[in-house]
């Protein structure tokens, strides 16, 4: 059994926080107001989405699932096209179309073919792997997006010289979209070359302070961390190319009112 935490506790986690923002006082980088809005945020957050849950795994409803499900790609979509500056009337359904593919494609991969629950679609697995694939999938594709159009707008006559020498959209393209690709899945490289022995990860140490054996809760780190990368790679290249039709005009120079900054 894990050990629950008393409101004593977490009040105990909230006093640390005093230190981080002591020294955004210290230093005046004005980040208190928007640190105590996040963390405002988070605990409301947390606390409806935990009374949620606990209702939607006790009614372990295959429709109930699946309608959280779309509920958080949506919210993940939207927080992408924000974080990346692009215009959402424009992206959304397409950048939409990548994020779930890719997060739907792996995750039911990893529910269906690794783990083989019964039922099929228990909610305890479905939506918490949904739901780590797409925490990362979101962060990688606001990277490989950003990076991907910025570079273009940095280097346009470089790009428009492409164009001029011959080369179609997707091949003038191709060196910002490897850039983009590479600046989203580094950081994650990183991560996994080091996980272990710098770093233990958060779904092995919640099995393991859940009671979970260590061997049989790396088993499903490692099962997850492929999962992860996979759908961040696949998200990120879906993304950049699904948005190229609108990003460009049919002179396949790249539209400045795709941008909201």
């Amino acid at each position: 059994m894990t050990a629950d935490l008393s409101i004593l506790s977490l009040v105990s986690m909230y006093a640390l926080m005093l230190i981080p923002l002591a020294i955004f006082f210290h230093l005046q980088l004005g980040l208190i107001r928007d640190t105590l809005l996040a963390i405002g945020r988070m605990t409301v957050q947390l606390l409806l989405v935990g009374l949620y849950l606990n209702y939607i795994f006790q009614l372990n409803n295959p429709f109930v699932s699946l309608l959280w499900v779309a509920i958080m790609l949506v919210a993940a979509n939207l927080s992408i096209l924000k974080k990346a500056g692009m215009k959402r009337g424009l992206f959304f359904w397409r950048s939409l179309a990548g994020v779930a593919g890719s997060t739907l494609f792996v995750s039911g991969w990893f529910i269906l073919v690794a783990i083989r629950p019964e039922p099929a679609y228990d909610a305890r697995y479905m939506v918490p792997i949904v739901g780590m694939i797409l925490g990362n999938c979101l962060r990688s594709n606001v990277l490989s997006l950003e990076r991907f159009y910025s570079g273009i707008r940095k280097s346009e006559n470089e790009f428009m010289t492409y164009l001029l020498l011959g080369a179609t959209l997707r091949e003038a393209t191709r060196p910002y979209l490897r850039d983009a690709i590479r600046a989203a899945v580094n950081p994650s490289i990183a991560t996994i070359a080091t996980m272990g022995i710098v770093s233990l990860p958060g779904m092995m140490t919640g099995q393991i302070l859940g009671g979970a054996m260590p061997m049989e809760a790396i088993k499903y780190q490692i099962g997850i961390m492929a999962c992860i990368f996979t759908a961040m790679v696949v998200a990120s290249l879906m993304n950049i190319l699904l948005s190229l039709p609108v990003a460009f005009d049919d002179h396949q120079r790249l539209r400045q009112d795709i941008f909201t900054m």
